[in-house]
Parts: structure tokens; sequence; C-alpha cells
């Protein structure tokens, strides 16, 4: 009699095609980040993001097309983070104002990070030879937390907590700006070297909440 089992079958892993390891492909960004953030993008090579990634040229090019194809799947990664980050923020079932601070909080936290400012220099520092680069880098990164405020403010038009009428686009980029007033274009252009403390972030989003609210509270004129 035979010890198997009729019917059974032992399922084989099959090893990822060329291209399709996620594990490979988050190696390469990560030495990719690293050569970006040391060298700058137009002093990078694909042999420096070989050497430091630790893979073959070729499997490099199995991955990405050239060193923009690369830049641009970074910044991706780095915005789905933060994107994931404010989702986070704006969830649950907190008072409006408890969550206004929150998403300005992650934020003004991200944009003002070390990898967020070296990444927006870089990309000021290409933007006339490649603008579709730098286009996607600001939907992807800058405009990408007020998008997702847009849909918050909509739905608490409708529940009441603010006041009917609200361009919510232009409610959601001024709420926004106001997170990082005097924080991120300081930052940008070296005026604040390092990343502003907590306490920094907190003085300055607690102000743009309350700005917003006395401008698009409920019963407030629009």
């Amino acid at each position: 009699m035979s010890d198997s089992i009729e019917g059974a079958t032992t399922a084989i892993p099959r090893r990822p095609a060329a291209g399709e390891d996620p594990a490979k492909r988050e190696q390469i960004l990560d030495g990719a980040q690293c050569v970006f953030w040391r060298m700058g993008f137009d002093a990078a090579s694909m042999n420096d993001i070989t050497r430091e990634a630790g893979v073959s040229k070729g499997t490099l090019y199995v991955y990405f097309e050239n060193k923009e194809d690369l830049f641009a799947a970074m910044v991706d990664r780095n915005r789905m983070r933060i994107v994931n980050l404010i989702r986070e923020a704006l969830e649950g079932d907190l008072p409006l104002e408890e969550t206004l601070l929150r998403f300005g909080r992650t934020f003004a936290t991200h944009l003002c990070s070390d990898k967020a400012v070296k990444g927006a220099r870089m990309v000021l520092g290409v933007i006339d030879r490649m603008p579709a680069l730098a286009n996607r880098f600001f939907a992807t990164g800058p405009n990408s937390g007020p998008m997702l405020l847009v849909s918050y403010i909509d739905r608490h038009v409708k529940m009441g907590d603010l006041a009917e009428g609200i361009d919510s686009t232009i409610a959601a980029r001024q709420f926004a700006e106001l997170c990082m007033a005097g924080l991120f274009r300081a930052r940008l252009f070296g005026a604040m070297p390092t990343p502003p403390s907590e306490e920094e972030v907190e003085r300055t989003v607690r102000s743009a909440v309350s700005m917003f609210l006395k401008s698009y509270g409920r019963n407030q004129p629009v």
C-alpha cells in the first residue's frame, strides 16, 4: 500500500522571474537612495548604485531602465510611506480638531525631514532638463497630503462640522501650507539646517488648525 494520500500534491515554490523579486527590488532602491542622498542626482551613476546595492549591472537593468526610472521609483516608494501615515492620521472617529492636528504634525514632520528636503533639492536641480520628473515628485510628495485631505474636508462639511460652500481643494492646500509656514522653505534653502523640533512643529500646526477653524468652522463666513 502506498503511504501517499490519494490526490495530495506538493506545491513547489516558483522562483521569481527576472524583475519580479520584491526583495531584490527593495535592495536596489535602498542602495540607490543612499547614493542619491550622498552624491546628488547628477553625480550619481548606475555603477555607483550597483556597488551600493550589491547587485550586478545586468540585474539592475532588469528592474530599472535608467537612473531617472530609479529615482522616480524611489520617490513613489517614499510617497506610499507618507500616504499611509497621512491616511492613518485622518482615519478614526477623533474630533475634527484633533484629526487636523494629527495630519498637520505628520505632514510637516515628513516634508521637513532630511530625506524629503534632499529629494526636493535634487529635483529642483534638474527641473529644466526633466520637467516630467519634477512634476511626478510634486504630485507624489508635497501635493499628496492636501489631496488626501480634500475628501476628509468634504465629509465634515456634510456632517456639519465645517461651513457649507467651502472649496475643499483650496482649503486643503491652504491648511497644508499653514502647517509648514516658516519651516519648509527655511529647510529647503538651508536657513534651518536641521529638522524643526517637535515643539516647533506643534506650535506651527496648532496655529494652522486655529486659523483653519476660524475661517472654515461651522457658522463662520466663507
